[in-house]
Order: C-alpha cells, then structure tokens, then sequence
C-alpha cells in the first residue's frame, strides 16, 4: 500500500492523464486496464526501450502504465538519465506516430534533437477544401498567406493594453478578413460554409513543421527502416525469453523484470558483436 500511495503522483503511474480508468486491479491498482487491437483485455504495464540502432544495444529501460502519455514520458525520462549517467546525447529520435504530438517534437527541437517521428496531424480534411498545408506561413510578419495570395492574421492592430495581445502560449487563431473571403473566386475550395477563412496554429507548430521537413528526406525512410529494430526486441520478448506475464506486482516490481530481462537481450546481443576470443593450442 506503500509503494502504491508513492507512485500516485509519478506521471508514470498516475498522473499523466486526468481520466479515470474504467477498470482498477485490486491485487496492483497502479496497472492498466488495456487491449491490443482485436485482442482480450488485460490488466498490464509497458516496457519503453531506449536502443541503439547502430548495434541494437538497449541503452536505457523505463516501465509506465500502458497509455500513451506515460510512455511518452518514458522518452524524456530515459534521455534525461542517459545524458546524466553516460553523457549520451542522440543526434536523432526514431518512433512512431504515438510520440508525434507538439510538445513531445518542441521538447526535442528544444534540445537539438531531429525528431524523425510522424507528426499527429488532425488539420486535414474530407471535403476537398484547402487544408492548413496548403496555406504557407510567413513567420517574419506572423501570419499565413492563402493560395490566393490573401492575408490571414492574428490580430488587425496594436492593442494599448498588453493583455490583448498575443501570449506565445497555446493555441493562436489566424483569421482573414470577412468581405476578402466573400468575394474571392476560391471560397468554394476554401471556406463554403463559413463567412471567412481561419485557422489555427499551436504552440509547437514550428517543432511539427521541422518533423514535416525531416520527413521527406532519404534519411527519414532509413529510420523508418530502422525503427523495426526495437519491435524486434519486443517480440523476441514475449516469444523467446517469454515474458508474457510478470511474476512481481506493482511498478517496482515491473520495472525490475523488465531491467532484467534487457540486461538478458543485451547480453544475447553483446555475444555476438564480441565474440570469444580464440584458445591457442600448446604443442
């Protein structure tokens, strides 16, 4: 009861999401109710693998809950350990679309880290009209320029009281004008339904648009290729040291297993990059 009442308020075992779980364990409550997809149910915990893709080292092991956010976290957590404990300082982090979200790729651009991850883009659309990507940014003047040439801006004018102002923070709206809209010749492909045009920036756009441009470059589809790696390591996990289900219970307990069985793949690895050196016969 402890160790449970101590993990509450780690955001990797309770606090990184508000939203209460629909079922709690009551022999390891800080376990996740979760399913794989067209799969049963099952109370779990995840293992997040910081490797090298050079060798296929595990360099680093974090056990979260099994949602999202937790395992997102796990990221910062093992690049802030590995910096701290090995001076480890990645050029580039390769994951897939779960960890693609602003403020995850803001934190890394922040720390010069390419992030070669998909972003989570929810800005397109299945109507055929323009999509914010079809709007270009200008970011000298702050403000979006439509297909048509058109202005799209955050605020008209300057503001005498500093609270109606931009803030720098959240999420900013761009908007065109009213009667510029009206009488364009693309309303139709842009805003048929609405009086004008807007859009909506957040405030790890320029993060997201540095992941955009790393993805259509050559080095992009080798990481794509290379992230296999660290699911090979998780299916040679279940399947041939068969960690299917943990003996210990509580996060403490998952995360030794989980230690444990890296140590035990590492070590598989490592005897294959250094192998034995050769016995010399006596005459």
């Amino acid at each position: 009861m402890r160790e449970y009442l101590d993990v509450l308020d780690d955001a990797a075992f309770g606090a990184a999401t508000k939203v209460e779980p629909k079922f709690t364990s009551h022999s390891d409550p800080s376990s996740q109710w979760t399913a794989a997809r067209k799969s049963p149910a099952f109370f779990a915990y995840s293992t997040n693998y910081l490797i090298d893709t050079d060798h296929s080292v595990i360099v680093d092991v974090e056990a979260t809950r099994s949602i999202r956010q937790a395992e997102v976290g796990a990221v910062r957590t093992m690049l802030d350990r590995v910096k701290d404990g090995f001076g480890l300082h990645p050029e580039r982090i390769i994951a897939d679309t779960a960890y693609g979200s602003g403020p995850m790729l803001g934190w890394l651009v922040d720390r010069k880290i390419a992030p070669h991850i998909p972003v989570i883009d929810k800005a397109g659309r299945t109507d055929g009209t323009w999509t914010r990507a079809d709007f270009e940014w200008d970011a000298e003047n702050d403000q979006y320029i439509c297909p048509e040439n058109q202005e799209l801006k955050q605020f008209r004018r300057n503001y005498s009281d500093p609270n109606r102002g931009p803030t720098g923070k959240g999420v900013a709206k761009y908007r065109a004008l009213k009667l510029t809209c009206q009488s364009c010749p693309s309303k139709a492909r842009c805003c048929p339904n609405m009086d004008f045009r807007s859009i909506t920036r957040e405030e790890h756009e320029d993060a997201r648009q540095i992941a955009r441009d790393i993805a259509k470059t050559k080095q992009y589809d080798i990481s794509m290729k290379l992230r296999k790696k660290v699911e090979m390591l998780f299916a040679h996990l279940k399947r041939i040291l068969g960690l299917g289900r943990l003996r210990l219970r509580g996060p403490c307990g998952a995360n030794d297993e989980f230690l444990l069985a890296a140590t035990a793949q590492n070590l598989r690895k490592l005897a294959k990059i250094f192998p034995a050196p050769q016995q010399t016969q006596k005459a």
